[in-house]
């Protein structure tokens, strides 16, 4: 019986437009009235499910990849820190590069603020200015601290660094520098001129599987959605794991099935198909 539902955002539980509405918002309130936990698992850095747009849901937060796991309430549960001496060497080989780095006390950018919103382009295609614009939203909200020196950035304990970069040989030299500290970092990354680096072994699957734990589940009683790079590795260790229909094709194969479009609003209705098959949890088992 599956007990934990986890979901990435963009392209699996957000709809078409990268954000929540109505049909989804009801179901996973229904997911959790018959006792199931529905948790965000997203590249993204968020104290709370209601910065997502879940509004007062109590849903728990795997993001940065993993690095975070808040529960309900914005209550921080975990966060695995990328090793200082490393960050250090990072951030003084690259003086150029505009990393943005994510601590639990807020998100610290080398660069300035133009030169942060420029490494968001507008996705391709009609609805892409659109869409660009609702994924930029909160993007400079008040936890970000631009202009800082890498003293300033070492003083905080940095869990995700986060970097667009679009000069192809310098993307290069970034990534084979992460490829050779592979002891203390990894990348994983939905989109390839975007790095999204956190500590060696975090990832959306390790932390899922930390607080289904943590909830008292096993590892089968928890289902996984995704769609892209950062999701491989959850869907991989999961038996129950699903991609969208828009996903990668990388993706799908990790899952090894495939449901429909988030344009459809599949992943909430494939939770509640599972409910209704599954049937009410016993009292003792919420």
């Amino acid at each position: 019986m599956i007990k934990l539902f986890a979901c990435d955002l963009d392209g699996t539980l957000y709809n078409a437009l990268h954000e929540t509405d109505r049909a989804i918002l009801t179901r996973i309130e229904r997911a959790i009235a018959a006792g199931r936990h529905v948790a965000v698992a997203t590249g993204r850095w968020s104290h709370s499910a209601s910065e997502l747009g879940f509004g007062e849901l109590p849903m728990e937060v795997v993001c940065g990849n993993g690095a975070f796991v808040y529960g309900p309430g914005a209550r921080l549960l975990r966060h695995v820190t990328i090793d200082p001496a490393t960050l250090e060497e990072l951030l003084d080989t690259f003086p150029t590069c505009c990393f943005t780095c994510i601590a639990p006390d807020g998100t610290f950018v080398r660069g300035t603020r133009d030169q942060h919103s420029a490494g968001y382009l507008a996705p391709s295609g009609l609805l892409g200015p659109l869409i660009a614009r609702r994924m930029r939203r909160g993007l400079h909200s008040e936890s970000f601290v631009f202009g800082q020196t890498t003293s300033d950035i070492l003083s905080h304990e940095v869990c995700k660094v986060n970097c667009r970069v679009a000069d192809p040989a310098l993307e290069a030299e970034v990534d084979a520098f992460v490829s050779e500290h592979a002891d203390t970092l990894v990348n994983a990354s939905f989109d390839g001129s975007l790095f999204e680096i956190t500590a060696a072994g975090v990832d959306k699957g390790e932390a899922v599987a930390w607080l289904a734990a943590r909830l008292g589940y096993a590892e089968d009683e928890v289902a996984v959605y995704g769609d892209g790079g950062n999701d491989l590795v959850m869907l991989e260790r999961f038996e129950h794991a699903y991609a969208t229909r828009g996903g990668s094709e990388a993706a799908k194969r990790a899952a090894g099935n495939v449901i429909g479009s988030c344009a459809f609003h599949a992943v909430p209705r494939h939770i509640m198909a599972t409910i209704r098959r599954e049937g009410p949890l016993a009292q003792d088992e919420g």
